[in-house]
């Protein structure tokens, strides 16, 4: 019997499993940590709990085993005479265990997070992408904006500053 797949907010159970997901992610495109991997599930699941109210998770699971993830930064926005109450969204953090790429999760994911801003209001919603996954953005109504800009100001790959 095949267990089915779903999408759905994390729970404070999946927190643990998102964090590996989040290392497995740095492991395959960015090297080796600054942190010892207990030390960054711990702190992640302590992050997540403390931004829970402006960063909603979606998990992918089959079962309990949770293959992919997707977050959305709720940013509120300033006021208008018109909108009392304006927020926006940023995708974040997008990512399916490699040996279920290239099965649609991606993309259910992606519809998944803009249903989520539609419920919440969002007047848009942002993401930064990679380059492979711009064409399933773009399925999902994601286009190239020439107002929305960006600076970097920070380096950002720092690591971790040792304390002592």
């Amino acid at each position: 019997m095949v267990t089915p797949i779903g999408i759905r907010l994390a729970e404070e159970s999946h927190l643990a499993a998102v964090a590996e997901l989040r290392w497995r992610w740095e492991l395959e495109y960015g090297g080796p940590q600054a942190v010892p991997r207990d030390d960054f599930v711990r702190h992640f699941v302590a992050w997540a709990r403390e931004n829970a109210s402006s960063h909603r998770c979606l998990v992918v699971v089959r079962g309990e085993v949770v293959l992919g993830m997707a977050w959305l930064a709720i940013i509120r926005r300033v006021p208008t005479p018109r909108a009392l109450e304006r927020a926006s969204g940023d995708v974040q953090s997008v990512y399916v265990v490699p040996e279920e790429r290239d099965s649609g999760l991606g993309g259910r994911l992606i519809k998944a997070i803009l249903e989520l801003g539609r419920q919440l209001g969002l007047e848009r919603v942002t993401v930064h992408s990679s380059d492979r996954a711009i064409p399933a953005y773009a399925r999902h109504g994601f286009a190239h904006s020439p107002r929305l800009l960006q600076a970097k100001v920070v380096q950002t790959d720092r690591r971790p500053r040792a304390t002592g």
